[in-house]
């Protein structure tokens, strides 16, 4: 399998170059990430923890689905792929763009788009990408990142703090208080 190639950006996420993942990574290249949130009809989040092969945030739990765009890919379709790769989800139109997050240290120098999908599944995790996944109520979510942080590849942290601080649920349930959580 050859190794995959991304798109290097500027400070304005505009395209500079291109190189193998292995040197941005290894360089601190700006490049560009997905994160996409999955929510059930009950307003519940699907987590995934990682799977203990991934390279950055080994058996940390993060966003429903996320990855890199591909060279010559746009947000929009990264977030449809990553669904499909590593949920299972065939998205009928691209899920719904919630807001972008600036490339810096917490997110591995990548420009990220959040997005947002309602769907009850079912799910079929990818195992070489999720060693599991479960669904959690938003306060349990919330109180959990501010308790045990490092619990958390670190991007998913921002991405938290960011849609707590701005109110960016307004379209789904409220997760009942004292809810318990699903395994998948």
């Amino acid at each position: 399998m050859s190794e995959e190639i991304f798109d290097i950006v500027n400070e304005k996420d505009e395209v500079i170059g291109r190189r193998p993942r292995r040197e941005v990574h290894r360089d601190g290249h700006k490049h560009r990430a997905v994160h996409v949130l999955v929510f059930g009809s009950d307003g519940r989040i699907f987590l995934q923890k990682r799977s203990m092969t991934k390279d950055t945030f080994p058996g940390a739990w993060d966003s429903s689905a996320s990855g890199h765009v591909d060279s010559g890919e746009d947000y929009d379709a990264c977030a449809a792929r990553e669904l499909w790769e590593e949920l299972g989800l065939k998205a009928a139109a691209p899920p719904r763009r919630l807001f972008k997050i600036a490339a810096g240290a917490e997110t591995g120098q990548e420009f990220v788009w959040v997005y947002q999908l309602e769907s009850d599944g079912p799910l079929v995790l990818h195992p070489e990408e999720i060693e599991r996944g479960e669904w959690f109520g938003r306060g349990e979510v919330t109180d959990w990142v501010a308790q045990r942080p490092q619990d958390f590849a670190t991007g998913f942290v921002l991405i938290w703090k960011n849609l707590t601080a701005g109110g960016a649920f307004p379209n789904l349930p409220s997760s009942r208080p004292g809810e318990s959580h699903d395994k998948v």
